[in-house]
């Protein structure tokens, strides 16, 4: 109840001028202000197609010392000429208030939206012990705040579980935990997203059935434009999860035709919303806003 009486101080009365102020609708989802959304069937989405900047495609440079968290919204607007960015919640400095009303003043100063933080190294929801699954929920409740007072729509999550799991029984277990983050994340409004980083997030059947268990509208995907591989298609991947997903983690392909498929797939099933380059490196993130410009006709 601290954590929320925070947000709801932040959100009416911290960094005054700083931002926009937010609206929140009576469901609890954020109307208009930072990375404003409409609503499209209970769920909240973007009004149009745009292209972020995921952090860890510049992780090197970050931990080189060339830039901070801080500087985030400064590199995507000047060094690419992007509108959103996605963080990264293990490059936070030090995430305190006056952290993060700089971090909202930078934003706005280079009107830079701040869509996600992609949470790792917060416990596995796959597990078999009840304790540790609800600390998984109790973990990712400090960054569902942040997004929250940063204007954020969403975090990403992990799913892995053990590779000597039942498959089934992680299922169930999987659903306990969600279903407990979520019923954290609806009174913001945060969708709670999972990125295919191995273990059954990788297998889209496992991921379609915890998607249907759990049937809550801010629970989504957000699939990773993985290189293709003998143990991974990701053509067939993204397809399967474009009914769920609320976010994109494009990668450049082998060939720019397997690129441009995967961006029209995505365009002829329906996804409208940021697609976060996180191909690695400067050059990579400038040639994947050059083929996304294109086929999604920006």
């Amino acid at each position: 109840m601290k954590r929320r009486k925070f947000i709801q101080k932040g959100v009416a009365a911290g960094a005054a001028g700083m931002v926009a102020p937010v609206v929140w609708s009576g469901d609890g989802l954020a109307l208009t202000g930072p990375g404003s959304q409409r609503e499209h069937g209970g769920v909240s989405e973007p009004v149009q197609d745009d292209i972020s900047l995921a952090q860890w495609a510049l992780v090197d440079e970050i931990r080189e010392g060339k830039w901070t968290t801080l500087d985030f919204p400064r590199v995507a607007r000047e060094d690419f000429g992007l509108n959103g960015i996605e963080f990264v919640n293990t490059l936070f400095e030090v995430p305190h208030m006056n952290y993060l009303n700089e971090l909202r003043a930078n934003a706005d100063t280079y009107g830079v939206t701040m869509v996600l933080i992609m949470v790792d190294a917060e416990g596995d929801p796959c597990s078999p012990e009840s304790k540790v699954r609800k600390q998984y929920g109790i973990n990712h409740r400090k960054w569902i705040d942040i997004a929250a007072y940063l204007g954020c729509t969403s975090i990403r999550t992990n799913c892995r579980g053990q590779a000597d799991q039942d498959a089934g029984e992680a299922l169930k277990w999987a659903a306990d935990a969600y279903g407990m983050l979520l019923s954290y994340a609806e009174e913001a409004g945060i969708n709670v997203l999972i990125e295919n980083h191995g273990g059954f997030s990788n297998d889209p059947e496992w991921m379609t059935k915890l998607f249907t268990l759990v049937n809550h509208p801010l629970f989504g995907s957000y699939p990773d434009w993985r290189q293709p591989g003998p143990e991974f298609d990701n053509l067939a991947y993204l397809q399967k999860m474009l009914p769920f997903a609320k976010g994109m983690s494009y990668r450049n392909q082998p060939d720019d035709e397997l690129t441009a498929r995967m961006i029209r797939l995505s365009k002829r099933l329906g996804y409208s919303g940021w697609y976060g380059i996180e191909s690695s490196g400067r050059e990579a993130i400038r040639k994947g806003k050059e083929m996304l410009t294109r086929y999604l006709d920006l």
